[in-house]
């Protein structure tokens, strides 16, 4: 009897703490946005990082997001099947992919085309379930060329994302141009704060240091996530009202 009474108050306590019309906003992604297992640690995803800009009580954030996914293996491996099978009334769905859909001769390509294709599915799937999508152009990677001058890495994926916000009138959070704008600001060497750099014996799980431009550090991770939520801003989603009001920096 205790035992069932104290699973009827974890479950009461559950019901409170996210509300029992609280919506989910599952993130659908890859290693940018993921949420990262202890042997990786300081990498941080900027999706682990949305949550706090919300209402718990209102607004659930359900990462399903995963390392080295592109909307190509997120489908096959079923991930994408994941999230459509829980999706109720009223859910967000945030889909940012492209870092691993642009990588030739890996099972995990789709071409600018197919990418289109896979991002199309994945809003009329979402609509239909009625649910609300949401697409995220991805974010870049840190890279400059000799003279100082940033170099983007995602060639057409970036616009194929826009192209489809477009055709198919789905709010769309230009993280591309957010990110790239941060990252030109901070420039080769500040810039450096926002992903995972580390020097040798800086930190157990990287003994040999690393130098990492594509995945970030706490700090940037809450960085991009402050950028994500500017976009939910500018976009004038009804999540505008579940966000909560943070201090300062």
């Amino acid at each position: 009897m205790k035992a069932l009474l104290s699973i009827v108050f974890t479950l009461v306590a559950c019901s409170i703490a996210f509300g029992q019309d609280a919506v989910t906003i599952y993130l659908a992604g890859d290693s940018t946005m993921a949420q990262k297992t202890a042997d990786k640690r300081p990498e941080t995803g900027w999706g682990e990082k949305l949550q706090s800009f919300f209402d718990p009580a209102k607004v659930r954030v359900e990462n399903h997001a995963k390392n080295g996914r592109s909307t190509r293996s997120f489908i096959e491996e079923k991930s994408w099947a994941a999230i459509i099978d829980k999706l109720k009334k009223g859910d967000y769905v945030f889909i940012q992919f492209g870092h691993n859909d642009e990588k030739e001769n890996t099972e995990r390509y789709a071409s600018p085309v197919d990418y289109g294709t896979n991002l199309k599915k994945f809003v009329n799937e979402v609509r239909a379930r009625q649910g609300l999508p949401v697409l995220f152009t991805p974010v870049v990677r840190r890279r400059f060329d000799e003279q100082g001058a940033f170099v983007d890495t995602h060639g057409k994926y970036p616009d194929v994302v826009r192209s489809v916000a477009a055709e198919l009138k789905v709010p769309l959070v230009d993280m591309h141009r957010k990110s790239e704008k941060l990252v030109r600001e901070l420039g080769v060497e500040e810039s450096r704060k926002l992903f995972l750099q580390l020097k040798a014996g800086e930190n157990v799980n990287y003994p040999k240091g690393v130098e990492d431009n594509t995945h970030f550090n706490p700090f940037g991770a809450e960085q991009m996530a402050a950028l994500a939520v500017e976009g939910i801003r500018e976009s004038k989603l009804g999540l505008m009202k579940y966000l909560r009001k943070r201090p300062s920096a």
